[in-house]
């Protein structure tokens, strides 16, 4: 027992504030900073024992770390004449344990300290410690807002949620009471099972381990017993109330707390929940549904969902204000479910969802990834990117307020569900992947150099389209071998893409296309069978269809329809009924956005004329926008003329055409038709002298991917010639161009699905083609470049990494290379002079490098981000002025797209019909 006035180094006690198990407090002041401290003196067990003593120190430095407002902070740890000590934050108020001894809180403050203690707890997780023993009497009241006291069972964890093995912890945070309490009685002893018992979550009591769950388990309890005044779980004894956590629920809040929000039970039942995976999965989630519940204006979730109109809000909050329509939406649609009457149906229910804040989802384009529901219609998965994030897989369980982004997963397009729920397919970098919905490794499966989607049926089977003229192929979820299980009708199609599984694992559904335009009548979703016994077309439409609910959806004009559809038989009946009058459609790859899941739920992006097609728009280098380039349309690859006056770009739908456009009169002109080079034209690129364009040229057959360059005069006399053309077998030839010298023609060169080299030959015709840069292994490729305006470099993007990155290497042959951005992009363009390259990120962000050269090197400058923009995810996006101070960028029909609709019971309204 220390006495007033004894000293423990520069702390000086003043008085005793209490003593528990695991030592005595004291308030003591710092001689030093002249600030008032508490001090615990640790027990003798603890000093006596080395190996005790260095765990405690250990503890010790990670708990220092937590350096938070919500959190009572450690200053220090010291040792003087065999008193081993530790110095805390001198908190005055009372504990949360003595005011609950005068009954419930009003629910004003139960969610402004419950909210204050989940930011405490996510703090500690981030820093990998949990706590373990959340109760009420580990929590001050001050005059700032609640705190976290008391880490004596806190436990150093590795990243992520679990624990790290080992008996207890035992560091233990002074506690600042004025008088014990029976609510502040511990139940803990360190080495046996730890935590006070009314607030052990099911995995504690087991003797499991605990992990960051664990402590929204017993913040749940907390939340509970500050609305109600009662203790979730209560009994005669431990063993009781052990049974009571393990076995029993407790009563809802509407039996002592009639006015209690909907939405606020809900929040506690799942931080109750008995198995940790169904609870909320972060101390950050459960934090944000407090928020949103705590504001002044804020009702129910129930009722926020049948709200008429909303006041206008922040874009955080009109995030969090659309989840939790969605929380409602479902527990809604559920109750509708089961309390409807026999025979009645449930009335549709509508909510919206937005992106993640301060994100973009990627809808549109060759490698966008439009919202997924899955099978289950509990989650939502999506791609979306930030002003710096690059785009990455995103999943969104209905029931929480807050998206978990995927790591590793940077690039990723075209995601697709297991039947379970529990694993995803994607692709990216050429490859197609599969990842665990919650996160973790990627395990590569097959090269699928540009998908056009997948799909994942039951017997470990996977169905994809792995490049833009293909068949649909078969792989196992395992990887291995790829067996094409359709074949192209070349006199009619150019294309196959968007498989769809049906229920029964043998059937699925995809589109046949041509790139040409082709017969409307040709064009639709077809039916198949794996066994090839079955294949034939069910509907005409310009977009893939899909199945649920025993219709079948496709698109037809500006509206998205079903249609009564057996998929055992392969048969549509009755009429088709409109269910989106107007919705959102990608015309430039042939697909809708919208996703159903097989348990009622639709969701979809609404669509309008302003939201169709893209725009080319003038930038500066801070962003702002000086003006636009012809009409908005569907446009690929701008390429402005070397003298800066025309710009050439590939336009239209479905076929498309190099057009020019003259900047000085205002006026475009098409340049090619399909009669003198069949497919679609894409990549334009002027000669040295502005006098011909060169461009690439998909040719309609069936599933090679065969591609070709024709160049024609740019004043659009002449019908134009082959400069490169494959007359055997599926080889492409792409992205033709003069070196700026005029000595070579560059292109890329590819032989099956993989292996793009970048290649040379004299411009004279004297002499053999070589390659320039090989890729840096057979499964790698390039899928861009750009030479400096000097001839002596060319820059290019290459997947070697894993990730399409930027490099420049010498040209014309490439002996050695510097790469030039590591966060992930594409599309590099050179400065008039050379003396500065820029990037398009996979964030969107477009980012200028300085250039110069010493001796034989060449030093890159550190990337420096000019702007950002919202481009469109198909083709070459931008392009530069000679003098790099213009922007020219093909952006998508909307810098935003709209929040994402979501609708309960969509089969209700045809019924009635």
């Amino acid at each position: 027992m220390l006495t007033p006035g004894q000293k423990l180094g520069p702390y000086k006690i003043d008085s005793p504030l209490g003593a528990g198990g695991m030592g005595e407090v004291y308030r003591a002041r710092d001689t030093r900073l002249e600030r008032t401290v508490a001090i615990k003196v640790l027990p003798s067990h603890l000093s006596s024992n080395p190996d005790l003593k260095q765990r405690f120190e250990r503890e010790a430095k990670a708990i220092s770390s937590l350096n938070h407002p919500r959190i009572c902070q450690l200053y220090d740890v010291g040792s003087q004449d065999g008193v081993d000590f530790l110095v805390m934050e001198y908190l005055e108020g009372e504990t949360l344990g003595k005011r609950l001894e005068k009954g419930a809180l009003p629910l004003e403050q139960v969610l402004k300290i419950g909210a204050d203690l989940a930011e405490a707890l996510d703090k500690a997780h981030r820093a990998g410690i949990i706590h373990r023993d959340l109760k009420p009497g580990n929590v001050m009241l001050t005059k700032s807002g609640a705190k976290l006291m008391d880490f004596g069972l806190a436990k150093s964890a590795p990243a992520g949620f679990v624990g790290a093995g080992g008996s207890a912890p035992l560091l233990s945070a002074a506690v600042t009471m004025t008088s014990p309490s029976p609510r502040q009685s511990p139940l803990t002893s360190a080495g046996a099972v730890v935590g006070t018992i009314q607030y052990m979550s099911p995995e504690q009591i087991e003797g499991k381990e605990a992990d960051a769950r664990s402590d929204i388990f017993a913040l749940g309890a907390v939340l509970y017993e500050m609305a109600t005044g009662r203790r979730a779980f209560e009994g005669k004894s431990q063993l009781s109330v052990a049974s009571a956590i393990l076995e029993k629920d407790p009563e809802p809040l509407s039996a002592t707390q009639p006015t209690a929000p909907p939405a606020f039970d809900l929040v506690i039942r799942t931080c109750l929940a008995k198995d940790p995976d169904e609870r909320f999965q972060t101390a950050h989630d459960l934090m944000l549904q407090l928020r949103w519940l705590a504001q002044p204006s804020s009702p129910s979730a129930a009722a926020a969902a049948a709200q008429p109109a909303m006041p206008a809000r922040t874009p955080r909050t009109r995030a969090i204000w659309a989840a939790c329509a969605v929380l409602a939406l479902v527990a809604a649609g559920l109750a509708g479910y089961l309390l409807a009457p026999s025979g009645q149906n449930s009335r549709p229910l509508r909510a919206t969802i937005e992106p993640p804040e301060k994100f973009t989802f990627d809808i549109m384009g060759d490698f966008s990834g439009p919202p997924m529901l899955s099978p289950q219609g509990d989650k939502v998965l999506f791609c979306a990117h930030g002003p710096n994030s690059p785009k990455a897989l995103w999943v969104r369980p209905l029931d929480s307020f807050v998206a978990q982004r995927l790591e590793g997963t940077e690039g990723a397009y075209d995601p697709f569900w297991s039947p379970d729920g529990r694993s995803i397919g994607f692709f990216a970098n050429g490859k197609l992947y599969r990842i665990a919905s919650a996160g973790g490794p990627l395990t590569p499966l097959a090269d699928a150099l540009n998908a056009r989607g997948g799909t994942w049926g039951a017997g470990d089977v996977i169905l994809m389209a792995p490049d833009i003229q293909s068949p649909i192929v078969e792989v196992s979820t395992n990887g291995g071998k790829v067996s094409p299980v359709t074949k192209v009708d070349s006199s009619k199609h150019t294309t196959h893409r968007w498989p769809v599984f049906l229920p029964d694992g043998k059937h699925f559904l995809y589109l046949a296309t041509n790139h040409n335009g082709g017969k409307p009548e040709d064009n639709g979703v077809f039916y198949a069978s794996l066994d090839g016994k079955e294949n034939h077309m069910l509907i005409a439409s310009d977009a893939g269809g899909e199945y649920a609910s025993g219709y079948l959806l496709y698109h037809s004009g500006t509206a998205l329809m079903a249609q009564a559809f057996d998929p055992g038989a392969g048969r549509l009946t009755g009429e088709a009924v409109a269910v989106v009058g107007k919705i959102r459609h990608d015309s430039g790859v042939w697909r809708t956005l919208f996703t159903v899941s097989q348990t009622g739920m639709l969701t979809y992006e609404p669509g309008s004329a302003e939201t169709a097609g893209s725009q080319l728009v003038w930038f500066d280098r801070s962003g702002k926008q000086l003006g636009q380039v012809g009409e908005r349309g569907s446009y690929m690859d701008p390429r402005i003329s070397p003298d800066g006056k025309r710009v050439a770009v590939s336009y239209g739908d479905p076929q498309r055409e190099i057009w020019i456009f003259d900047l000085e009169r205002g006026t475009k002109t098409r340049l090619t038709f399909s009669q003198a080079s069949g497919g679609v034209k894409t990549q334009p690129s002027w000669s040295p002298d502005g006098k011909t364009i060169v461009f690439t040229s998909g040719l309609p057959v069936s599933g090679g991917g065969k591609t070709a360059i024709y160049g024609k005069s740019a004043s659009g006399s002449g019908t134009g010639n082959v400069i490169l053309e494959d007359t055997h077998g599926a080889v492409g030839y792409m992205h033709g161009s003069w070196s700026p010298d005029g000595k070579y023609f560059v292109y890329l060169h590819r032989e099956g699905p993989a292996g793009s080299h970048v290649v040379a030959k004299p411009a004279n015709g004297e002499g053999q083609p070589f390659t320039v840069i090989a890729p840096a292994s057979p499964q790698s490729n390039i899928s861009d470049y750009r030479i400096s305006p000097n001839s002596k470099w060319i820059a290019y993007t290459s997947d070697e990494s894993g990730r399409v990155e930027v490099y420049v290497a010498p040209f014309p042959h490439g002996d050695g290379k510097w790469q030039v951005s590591t966060g992930g992009a594409e599309f590099a363009s050179w400065r008039g002079d050379g003396k500065e390259i820029y990037i398009s990120t996979n964030s969107s962000t477009y980012t200028a490098c300085s250039v110069s050269v010493k001796g034989n090197e060449l030093q890159i400058g550190t990337p420096q981000g000019l702007f950002s923009a919202n481009p469109v995810a198909i083709g070459v996006d931008y392009d530069v002025t000679a003098d790099g101070r213009r922007f020219l960028v093909n952006v998508a029909g909307e810098e935003a797209p709209a929040p994402l609709h979501l609708v309960l019971n969509w089969t209700t309204e045809l019924k009635k019909r």
